[in-house]
């Protein structure tokens, strides 16, 4: 639970990227891994209730259980999961694990003490064969507003099982990041932003494989990608982002009080979902400290989305 190294650090601003395998104790992402465990259990009784689902496959572990039911009912249960705006599940034991002193002291060593979690955070369960599973070449700040691009927002990309190679862990383009963000089109593969080859520096990418209770962490202009994967194993993984209290947030403000008038360069990297305060000794007050708080903000921006920032980016040439 220390910080990070100064040779950890001067790795990371170099390459864009840094992989910490033992950063959480063996059992802190239990919690998780159960409240998931539970969520899907509660769908499938639901469905299968409903006459949808054969059966429950509650023989099938953490690991399998989510294919097996996805290879019955499609993306019915993975609704529950990642919500309408694809942040969705903010649970307990998420937020615990969002807010846990381990990953908070290295997330320091990045940004300094004074810590907002940024709000696209996402739980991902990659099943084998799964279409949106695969995510193509992008950097996040082809998500955030243009006026974000030079300030770190530093992404968290924590497995809840074995990432490798063959289940479908992250490539990355190291040093990319120095390059600024390149020219993105919507409509990627899986309906997600994507840059094209042509657009991509020439250099070789890395797999980048993080064992349970490893983290890898990522800049915001960091390329990278995830391939499709055909092993029996769900690859379920959170990605949390983080900043800090310098650079624009929605930290404090409702969906129904985002005024566009306001001068761009004062709103948040991401209007659509909420920012929160994690760590502060200038306005302790403000941390969010319970997850009742979190997840009544998070359902608050579930219903009501502020707009998403408009880069200009255009879609993708049709494939022959």
């Amino acid at each position: 639970m220390s910080r990070l190294d100064p040779v950890q650090l001067e790795f990371f601003h170099r390459e864009g990227y840094l992989i910490v395998p033992d950063l959480f104790p063996p059992a802190a992402l239990e919690p998780l891994r159960a409240e998931l465990t539970e969520l899907v259990h509660r769908e499938a009784l639901r469905l299968n209730a409903e006459g949808r689902l054969s059966r429950l496959y509650e023989e099938e572990p953490f690991e399998r259980r989510l294919s097996r039911l996805h290879a019955e009912v499609g993306e019915e249960i993975l609704k529950a999961i990642t919500g309408r705006g694809g942040g969705g599940h903010s649970g307990r034991a998420l937020f615990e694990l969002i807010i846990h002193p381990a990953l908070l002291q290295a997330v320091e060593s990045f940004i300094g003490p004074e810590i907002v979690g940024s709000s696209v955070y996402r739980i991902r369960p990659k099943i084998p064969g799964q279409v949106r599973g695969v995510v193509p070449w992008h950097q996040d700040s082809g998500y955030f507003a243009p006026h974000c691009d030079q300030s770190l927002v530093l992404t968290c990309w924590i497995p809840l099982v074995d990432a490798t190679v063959e289940t479908g862990c992250l490539q990355v383009l190291p040093r990319a990041h120095r390059q600024g963000v390149f020219r993105h089109h919507t409509h990627g593969p899986g309906g997600y932003l994507v840059i094209l080859d042509p657009d991509l520096p020439a250099q070789n990418w890395l797999d980048v494989p993080v064992p349970t209770g490893g983290c890898l962490f990522l800049t915001n202009c960091t390329p990278h990608r995830s391939l499709p994967h055909h092993a029996d194993v769900v690859r379920w993984s959170l990605d949390a982002r983080y900043q800090s209290a310098e650079v624009p947030n929605n930290a404090g403000q409702l969906p129904e009080d985002f005024d566009p008038a306001i001068p761009v360069l004062k709103q948040a990297c991401y209007p659509p979902e909420a920012d929160f305060v994690v760590q502060s000794a200038l306005h302790p007050a403000k941390v969010v400290r319970r997850w009742e708080d979190f997840d009544q903000l998070r359902q608050r921006y579930e219903k009501l989305r502020p707009p998403s920032p408009q880069r200009g980016w255009v879609p993708a040439p049709a494939t022959p």
